[in-house]
């Protein structure tokens, strides 16, 4: 399935932590699917995945933090990030970006 890059930001913070997301459209829609987006949302150090958000084939949409893997329920591309970096925003509490 041929797939367009929509978005790709990647931001490192000062202690080493990685923000970084994809987005993807793509050219058809499928069961795993259903919006035409493929996305992968990460935060974490290297080696050390904090939260991810992602929609891999097979799994639907889901949220994988700390050691839990959970369903994600899909409302737009808007909700996706305000909840991705809400999840940043509680995880890093008071420190400086």
């Amino acid at each position: 399935m041929e797939a367009v890059l929509l978005y790709r930001d990647k931001y490192i913070y000062r202690d080493g932590a990685i923000r970084e997301m994809v987005i993807w459209q793509l050219a058809e829609q499928d069961s795993d699917h259903p919006h035409r987006l493929k996305y992968r949302l990460f935060y974490g150090y290297p080696g050390n995945c904090l939260v991810r958000y992602d929609n891999e084939r097979g799994k639907g949409d889901h949220r994988h933090y700390d050691d839990r893997e959970e369903a994600y329920e899909w409302v737009s591309v808007t909700q996706l990030v305000v909840d991705f970096k809400a999840d940043i925003e509680k995880l890093r509490g008071e420190q400086d970006e």
